[in-house]
């Protein structure tokens, strides 16, 4: 390669930079993000629909051959896992901010070559917390509950609810699931879209959404609780709850990211 295509190449590459989010900020991507999916309805709850199934199918087979610890890794570790199928969202939001045309079609075809692009390769980040989650949740029920038995659900909420070992199951899984949950949130948050957005690397696109959690801590961890328990709470009946809270919340994360990333 000769030199001038090289200095052509680094000149194409996006020099990035990031500002502070506010609460109005979240509040301003928030009231996009609805209007995104009341502008689209029908593609935005396909998503919602898609990823719901998706759960409710995965938590579904692991009762069914009754392996409690991995439904339970799964069923909470499922909000990490969430934000990467949200690119058809991303390409919503991002052509009605642009003021351009789509169908749903285009939006499919977008989404599909995201395995072509580097956005693939976030999958396995994504994955290995997820897989990290998983034996985790192993390893502190190994440690906290020993060889007491848990074949069963009913065995296992007997278990937490009337056992001090429980209790322990309970709060060291909820410290390390956060740790876990912060970080994964702090990878992703602003790499997601942005790698559907631009052409960049995946890890320049994570070093970017790092630094935007770390130019205001308190905002973006805030919002990053706010939407783990949106998460849950849309789980918990069914995952009805899905359908609507996954589109509402992949339109906004476009917005924020559209907000806080700009070129120098």
């Amino acid at each position: 390669m000769s030199t001038d295509q090289q200095h052509v190449q680094a000149s194409a590459v996006p020099r990035l930079d990031v500002r502070a989010a506010g609460f109005d900020d979240i509040r301003a991507a928030l009231g996009a993000g609805i209007r995104d999916m009341t502008a689209s309805p029908v593609l935005s709850l396909f998503f919602g629909l898609v990823c719901a199934l998706f759960g409710a199918v995965l938590l579904s087979s692991l009762v069914v051959f009754d392996q409690v610890l991995i439904a339970i890794a799964a069923g909470v570790g499922f909000p990490l896992v969430a934000p990467f199928l949200a690119a058809g969202l991303y390409e919503i939001s991002r052509r009605r901010s642009r003021g351009l045309d789509y169908r749903a079609s285009d939006i499919f075809l977008v989404v599909f070559a995201q395995q072509r692009r580097q956005l693939g390769w976030m999958s396995f980040v994504v994955l290995f917390v997820f897989w990290m989650w998983a034996y985790q949740v192993r390893l502190v029920m190994a440690l906290t509950l020993g060889y007491r038995g848990v074949g069963s659900w009913e065995a296992f909420t007997d278990v937490l609810l009337t056992t001090s070992e429980g209790a322990s199951f309970l709060i060291v899984g909820t410290i390390v699931g956060a740790v876990l949950s912060t970080i994964l949130f702090s990878l992703t948050v602003i790499s997601m879209p942005l790698l559907l957005d631009r052409e960049i690397d995946f890890i320049t696109a994570m070093i970017t959404s790092v630094k935007t959690v770390l130019a205001s801590p308190a905002v973006m961890l805030i919002w990053g609780a706010a939407v783990g328990a949106l998460t849950l709470a849309a789980i918990a009946p069914a995952f009805l709850g899905v359908i609507v809270i996954f589109p509402i919340l992949g339109h906004t994360t476009w917005h924020l990211y559209d907000r806080l990333v700009f070129e120098k």
